[in-house]
C-alpha cells in the first residue's frame, strides 16, 4: 500500500476526538476489508483535502468529518457510480445515505461493521463486479 501517513494523519487529527475516532475506526475497516479481499494496491491518500483510497480495479473511497456537520461523518463514493443506489437496495434503511455519494453517520450509533464491509468490498472491487446484480452484495 502507498500511503503519505503524515498527510493523512495531520487531517484526521485535526478533527475533534470524538470524530477522530470514528474516521480512524472507518480507515481501519478500509485497511482490513482490502487485505481481506487480497488487494496489495491499495493507495492512501488526499483527495479534496479527505482521506482516499484507490485501487486498480475499484472506486475511489473516502472519509471526512466535516465543521458544518459536527455530529456526524461519512463515507463518500463516486456518486456517478452503482455502488450507493446498491447499498440502498442490499441495506434499505440500515445505513443513512446522502444522494448517492454518501453512508452518513452519526457520532453516537455504533456502525454495522459486517455490512459496511460489505459495502466497501464493493466499491473496492468495482470494475470487477459493478455487472452483477446488486454488485455481489450479500453473497459470501
Amino acid at each position: 500500500m502507498k500511503v503519505d501517513p503524515t498527510t493523512i494523519e495531520s487531517v484526521i487529527s485535526s478533527y475533534p476526538p470524538q470524530a477522530k475516532e470514528k474516521v480512524v475506526h472507518l480507515r481501519k475497516l478500509i485497511l482490513e476489508t482490502a487485505d481481506e479481499i487480497g488487494i496489495t494496491d491499495l493507495e492512501e491518500t488526499l483527495k479534496w483535502g479527505e482521506p482516499s483510497y484507490l485501487t486498480k480495479h475499484g472506486s475511489t473511497i473516502r472519509i471526512d468529518w466535516k465543521e458544518k456537520k459536527p455530529d456526524q461523518y461519512a463515507m463518500y463514493f463516486k456518486c456517478t457510480s452503482k455502488l450507493v443506489p446498491s447499498f440502498q437496495l442490499a441495506f434499505g434503511d440500515l445505513f443513512n445515505y446522502e444522494t448517492t455519494r454518501a453512508i452518513v453517520f452519526k457520532l453516537d450509533e455504533k456502525v454495522p461493521e459486517k455490512e459496511l464491509k460489505q459495502c466497501i468490498k464493493a466499491a473496492l472491487t468495482y470494475h470487477k463486479v459493478k455487472q452483477l446484480p446488486l454488485l455481489g452484495l450479500g453473497e459470501k
